[in-house]
């Protein structure tokens, strides 16, 4: 009786609609994950490289006697405990106080950078550079003749070189890698412009074959 009365209601031709489909909401854009800053990086090379200066300084100064120099690989490398007053590798001697300003000026530059550094190759770089003007600036505000002109400890022998120490070396790597990191695009915020024009170049490739 049910279906009965239920078929009698029906409009003649009237055919069941399908449901509409109900449209999916779009999916919200997912966020890119926070950058960390790399300052714990750069502190840590720093704290490391201006450690090992001093030891290595203070192991000179008290077991090597100044021109003396002691064979390690025969003519190849060779311990000869020297002063400098000059900048890295004995360059600029006798402008100790301007290196001195030079020195801190870098440190200053560093430090300030450090708020937006984001690539970690970056921070290893900065750090090599700022332990090693820290170690180099610690000879010229302690040692003799007086704080801003102190003679910097050098001791390291090569041949057909100046003698230097290992915070000249950490400078000198760090330029370097500045230098390679710039030539291939990143920057100490962490944005790499190879990746860029990449990206770039790959939605204007899309664009041309909608078109």
């Amino acid at each position: 009786m049910e279906t009965a009365q239920e078929d009698a209601g029906r409009v003649p031709g009237a055919e069941e609609q399908p449901a509409a489909p109900v449209a999916a909401e779009p999916a919200e854009p997912t966020e890119a994950p926070p950058r960390r800053r790399r300052i714990g990086i750069l502190l840590t090379v720093a704290a490391a490289v201006y450690a090992l200066d001093i030891v290595t300084k203070l192991l000179v100064v008290a077991k090597l006697t100044p021109g003396v120099p002691v064979h390690v690989l025969g003519s190849i490398l060779q311990l000869t405990y020297t002063r400098n007053s000059g900048a890295a590798f004995s360059i600029g001697w006798g402008y100790t106080a301007v290196f001195s300003l030079i020195a801190m000026g870098v440190i200053f530059v560093i430090l300030r950078l450090a708020r937006r550094l984001y690539s970690a190759p970056w921070a290893l770089a900065l750090g090599l550079l700022l332990g090693g003007a820290i170690g180099n600036l610690t000879d010229r505000i302690a040692r003799a003749p007086g704080p801003f002109r102190g003679w910097v400890v050098d001791f390291i022998q090569v041949p057909h070189f100046a003698i230097f120490n290992l915070a000249d070396s950490a400078i000198s790597c760090g330029g370097v890698l500045m230098v390679l990191l710039a030539f291939r695009g990143l920057h100490p915020d962490g944005t790499d412009e190879r990746a860029a024009q990449a990206a770039d170049s790959g939605d204007s490739d899309k664009s041309d074959e909608s078109d």
